[in-house]
């Protein structure tokens, strides 16, 4: 009966959780009239306004765009965040813990503090109005540095001391032994990741202002306040939806290993 009752408290929880989703999807396929409704079922559902927001902005040059960033900088994370959280859990190196500190500190100084500072190193380089201006200053992550160290330290010290008696570098170790051993781990560094540069909207707002070269949420964004949708609130539930959507199947794909990461990763030591 106590397990009866837990898991009846667990669906409602999840019913709580996922409805205002359940609702936007729907009020989104629903004429303007009943989008006040709360009831998410309806007799006139129709795509009409996904059929106005592809047709008042250029939302699929916009969806490349972030698909573009977000995957290189996902790729890019993953790769020198990893070998930084290997050199600094394996290899020994004066000035390792204070190197460790230090990218620990930038954890806690907030983006808008060194928005100006960047803004203006962009200015410099040229660099405004280009993919550089987006994907570069994104290409290494302290969080993911920080969970790489974790988890590599985890790793089995006889296997990676083998691999060098075999003559193996330490780039052939990381890439070759420790990455298929590590899923979980690159899997969440990899959603985390790709989820923030996604939905983040005040960098490119400030890099950008060429409509080719403006991110999915950058042109949601400019699309629901700038007045183009009419203060229809079906189209700007239709684009939120759309901005959401890759989110939600990368999630719904990865969601073992990220949560098996989770689980057994920790943040000790």
């Amino acid at each position: 009966m106590k397990r009866i009752i837990f898991y009846i408290l667990l669906l409602l929880a999840a019913i709580v959780f996922i409805y205002p989703f359940i609702w936007m999807t729907t009020a989104s396929l629903r004429p303007e009239r009943e989008i006040s409704y709360l009831s998410p079922l309806s007799r006139n559902f129709s795509f009409r306004s996904y059929i106005t927001v592809f047709r008042r902005i250029p939302i699929v040059r916009a969806f490349l765009n972030s698909l573009i960033v977000s995957s290189s900088i996902t790729i890019s994370v993953l790769i020198l965040s990893s070998m930084i959280g290997y050199a600094l859990s394996r290899l020994r190196f004066r000035g390792r813990e204070l190197i460790f500190m230090v990218i620990l500190f930038t954890m806690m100084i907030p983006f808008q503090i060194t928005l100006i500072p960047l803004y203006v190193l962009m200015v410099k380089l040229g660099w405004t109005d280009t993919y550089q201006a987006l994907i570069v200053p994104g290409m290494v992550s302290a969080f993911g540095i920080l969970l790489f160290r974790q988890y590599f330290k985890a790793f089995p010290k006889s296997i990676i001391d083998a691999a060098r008696m075999d003559g193996c570098s330490d780039f052939g170790i990381l890439y070759r032994i420790i990455w298929p051993n590590s899923i979980p781990a690159l899997v969440t560094v990899g959603i985390i990741t790709f989820m923030n540069t996604w939905n983040n909207v005040l960098w490119p707002l400030v890099v950008i202002r060429k409509t080719s070269f403006m991110t999915m949420p950058q042109m949601v964004a400019l699309f629901t306040v700038g007045g183009q949708a009419e203060a229809q609130v079906g189209v700007q539930l239709a684009s939120a939806m759309m901005l959401a959507l890759p989110i939600v199947i990368i999630y719904i794909i990865f969601q073992r290993h990220f949560i098996a990461s989770m689980a057994h990763t920790g943040l000790k030591g």
